[in-house]
């Protein structure tokens, strides 16, 4: 077996702690094995201005892998570690998914100084979001908010939540873990200071709190060292989000969200696809099946979509 492997990621300080998850999780699993980690510059975090919306066309979510991608295909590095939802449905096809670490909370959190969900919050609230597919759930649920373009990491947006005068912002609850917040039943408390934490009833991005190691696929040597850490459950649930968003990366550029989970030995999951015109309400799917054929799972999603949005 292998003796050393080189691990590829972007350098941002989420980045970094999921590449802190797969080393530790590497070394418990094969103790003594050399891991470097090479930082890569990618064209969204040269580009920071881009909208890079979750669920939206394969290329913009792109841009925050290829140059990853690219550089393991020339053989600078063995694996990539990404974050899943940042991971377009149709990648190369040289290069396959060789693990997923166990998958955290899929949740997104309506962070607020004053108020403790969404249904607390007034008619005409302001609420920060940089992502297209949190503010269409939001604004078919509350339609009467005000929803504020909102970029930058988690201590620069919750300074924002002050400095700007919102109401409230939205963080996805995995992201929080890993950089180190802690949130003890629906607060969270840090140096930006004390917030209410509410879980909003919206579907999390495709992939949205797994972390997914790529590899070559003509790399057996690092297939067998990853293979060893990777969840099986997690990893499950992920080829049915990932399925459903390759299909729709070849049909369509609309926001979509979609979350499977398992129970025993089946399947369950939920999509919804917003259209272009905003006036129309969103199209809502549901599946289950047997933890067998998670690919199937995704292809009845998707016709359900597909036909829903007819």
């Amino acid at each position: 077996m292998k003796s050393r492997i080189v691990l590829g990621s972007r350098g941002s300080l989420l980045a970094l702690a999921q590449v802190k998850l797969t080393r530790e999780a590497l070394q418990r699993a094969h103790p003594g094995l050399e891991i470097e980690a090479k930082i890569i510059t990618t064209s969204g975090d040269r580009r920071q201005e881009v909208k890079a919306g979750e669920g939206s066309a394969a290329g913009l979510k792109g841009l925050f892998t290829k140059e990853i991608q690219d550089t393991m295909l020339e053989g600078e590095i063995d694996a990539a570690v990404h974050s899943l939802k940042d991971l377009p449905g149709v990648t190369p096809a040289e290069l396959e998914l060789g693990a997923v670490l166990p998958r955290e909370r899929t949740s997104d959190l309506l962070i607020s100084k004053s108020y403790a969900g969404l249904d607390a919050l007034p008619a005409g609230g302001r609420v920060g979001t940089g992502s297209v597919r949190r503010r269409r759930q939001l604004q078919w649920l509350r339609p009467e908010l005000e929803i504020v373009e909102l970029r930058g990491n988690v201590p620069t947006r919750l300074e924002k939540l002050t400095r700007q005068g919102l109401d409230a912002i939205v963080l996805a609850r995995a992201g929080l873990g890993r950089l180190g917040y802690r949130i003890e039943g629906d607060k969270l408390e840090c140096d930006a200071g004390a917030f209410h934490a509410t879980a909003l009833p919206i579907l999390p991005a495709i992939g949205q709190g797994a972390v997914g190691i790529e590899i070559r696929r003509d790399d057996d040597g690092t297939r067998k060292l990853v293979s060893a850490i990777d969840h099986g459950e997690s990893h499950l649930c992920v080829r049915v989000e990932r399925e459903l968003l390759r299909r729709l990366d070849g049909d369509c550029r609309l926001p979509v969200a979609a979350l499977a989970t398992l129970d025993g030995g089946t399947l369950r999951a939920d999509a919804i696809v917003f259209p272009d015109d905003e006036s129309l309400p969103p199209v809502r799917a549901h599946a289950t099946g047997p933890a067998t054929d998670p690919e199937a799972i995704a292809v009845s999603l998707f016709k359900q979509l597909q036909g829903g949005a007819r």
